[in-house]
């Protein structure tokens, strides 16, 4: 009598079937990352936005020669956005007036608009700006 030690193929399969169930119940979980990791990013993109608006109307009320003035733009483009941000805004985006006054012209000073950032996937964030005259 010898004895053998090791598995069966019958023990091997069904180990395999088991870890095939799990791979299937949490592989729908992973797949979906993205659209969150869009709409994270977005959010991040919103909260430096709303701080560099913040930062360039400090700048204008302690001296009015530094900083952005927005007068006659529309402050939820990407290319008025960019002239306060440190460096360019992704392209992925899509920025638009969420709420407010569309331009900063019939804005009173200090007035916020808040400006949606939309991902390609996901759910947008908000940003606000801060109209200086």
């Amino acid at each position: 009598m010898r004895n053998q030690k090791g598995f069966t193929l019958i023990e091997l399969v069904v180990v395999i079937v088991i870890l095939g169930i799990l791979a299937a119940t949490a592989l729908p979980k992973f797949v979906d990352l993205s659209t969150e990791a869009n709409t994270a990013a977005a959010a991040g993109v919103a909260g430096g936005i709303s701080s560099a608006a913040a930062i360039n109307y400090a700048a204008r009320k302690v001296n009015n020669t530094k900083g952005v003035a927005y007068t006659s733009a529309t402050p939820c483009t990407k290319a008025t956005i960019d002239t306060i941000m440190q460096t360019q805004l992704d392209t992925k985006f899509t920025y638009a007036v969420d709420s407010g006054p569309s331009t900063c012209v019939a804005a009173t000073d200090g007035a916020t608009i808040l400006c949606s950032v939309t991902p390609s996937s996901g759910t947008k964030a908000t940003a606000t700006v801060i109209c200086v005259p």
